[in-house]
Order: structure tokens, then C-alpha cells, then sequence
């Protein structure tokens, strides 16, 4: 397991999260420990370059 601090998109308070490298990629939710909204995360292992890439949005998103 390791640590990254990310920024709420609904409020931004900085958090720490836990990723488990261990499984690949990864898509989860994590609630907001302040303003108690989810916060979606996906997370990408590069192998090849050996980065970890962490995308957080608040996952509302409107698609016409």
C-alpha cells in the first residue's frame, strides 16, 4: 500500500488516500473527509516508464 494526498473536487481539502499497487489499474471512490461527497479516483500503472497516474474528478459530469 501506498500514500497520496489528493484535493477534493467538490471542496478542496487535501486527503490522503491509500492505492494498492498490487492489483493494476483501478477505478474506486473515496468519500471526502470534510464535505462527505465521493471523489473518483482511477489510477493507471505504468509499467514501462514505472509511474503510477492518479486521476481524481467528482465524477458529475453531464454528457448531451
Amino acid at each position: 500500500m501506498k500514500r497520496q494526498t489528493i484535493c477534493c473536487p467538490h471542496c478542496g481539502h487535501h486527503q490522503a488516500v491509500e492505492i494498492d499497487t498490487t492489483q493494476g489499474d483501478q477505478d474506486f471512490y473515496n468519500d471526502c473527509h470534510i464535505c462527505c461527497n465521493p471523489i473518483h479516483v482511477r489510477m493507471h500503472i505504468d509499467h514501462q516508464h514505472q509511474t503510477i497516474k492518479l486521476h481524481v474528478d467528482a465524477d458529475d459530469e453531464q454528457y448531451y
